[in-house]
């Protein structure tokens, strides 16, 4: 299929990777993403519904050579009936990749479900596996309900899983060991991301950064050399390596947003549950779709506005400069 608005760039970068936020709710309060308590979520009126998701997504895959989409959130799972959402998405022609970032507090009931329903792939969000430690992370009780959630996506069958890690000075340190082992006995993949400015709070700065380098350092140490096997793709934002445990070889993924940008190859744009369009996860500024959609606009309408937003993407996300500013919106109301 000929994508006769592809969205590239000025700096000749092409989209074809879009997360489409579903909801801004979330049944865990992680101090890196939301406050603990009085957190503003929209009206279900203000959400984009399933239809007006599919309706974006067939157009971006159709006219503009989108071909993966991932489904996030906040929690994607506690919006009700997500599962048929996914049925409508797996359905859109020229579709590659359809897959999902979930916190795995209620995925052992629907993993079979989404599976079926044409999910192809999962990330799962696990910082520790530590009682004490994820209620202190997450300020909510549930660890065991994240590993039985795991264990339900790995029996569906799912073509990949990976689970996700954030790396916080001060509190990662003594949780990667165990965090791999655990991945490596289970035989999925373990990603570790660094600590990025997207909390409510807006208490990150540069030293809570755990950074990719030095959770290296500490996986060696344990578990003895690690050697680098590169990207999946000029535009994966992790870069994989392999590690022995226990006799049993597996693969872990280093993210390093913070300390080395990728953002020279960046291919994703981001839309959040109000339908607003972002081209980058540190945008200070979106692109309204939900009020023209509803307004009667035009799918040429919509064409000629994502172009006009993907047209004035910045170079970089600007972590390093000293003028940078966080997004308004926090990390739960903009999308994984």
């Amino acid at each position: 299929m000929t994508a006769s608005h592809a969205l590239v760039d000025r700096f000749d970068r092409r989209h074809d990777s879009l997360r489409i936020s579903i909801t801004d709710r979330c049944n865990i309060r992680c101090y890196y993403c939301m406050p603990e308590h009085d957190a503003e979520f929209l009206p279900r009126s203000g959400v984009l519904t399933f239809e007006e998701i599919r309706r974006l997504a067939t157009l971006m895959v159709h006219r503009c050579g989108v071909r993966d989409i991932r489904l996030t959130g906040g929690e994607p799972l506690v919006r009700r009936d997500c599962v048929d959402l996914v049925r409508m998405l797996a359905s859109i022609d020229g579709l590659d990749d359809l897959s999902m970032t979930t916190n795995g507090m209620l995925l052992a009931d629907h993993a079979a479900a989404l599976r079926d329903a044409g999910l192809r792939r999962l990330n799962i969000s696990i910082d520790t596996l530590d009682e004490t430690l994820f209620q202190k992370i997450t300020r909510r009780p549930g660890v065991e309900k994240v590993v039985a959630g795991i264990d339900a996506a790995i029996a569906a069958g799912f073509e990949s899983i990976k689970l996700n890690a954030l790396a916080i000075r001060n509190l990662s340190e003594t949780q990667l060991v165990s965090l791999v082992r655990f991945a490596v006995a289970r035989g999925v993949v373990l990603r570790f991301i660094e600590f990025m400015p997207l909390d409510s709070d807006r208490a990150w700065r540069t030293e809570n950064v755990l950074s990719g380098d030095e959770c290296l350092r500490i996986l060696s140490n344990a578990f003895g050399p690690i050697e680098s096997i590169g990207r999946d793709t000029p535009s994966a934002p992790a870069e994989s390596f392999t590690v022995t445990s226990e006799g049993r070889q597996g693969t872990i993924g280093i993210i390093r947003s913070v300390t080395r940008p990728f953002c020279g190859d960046c291919n994703r744009l981001r839309l959040t549950a109000d339908g607003g369009l972002r081209n980058c996860l540190f945008a200070r500024t979106e692109t309204p779709l939900r009020d023209m959609m509803r307004a009667g606009c035009s799918d040429d309408d919509l064409l000629q506005t994502f172009a006009a937003c993907v047209g004035e993407k910045h170079a970089a996300h600007g972590i390093d400069s000293e003028d940078f500013q966080p997004p308004d919106r926090a990390m739960h109301a903009i999308g994984g």
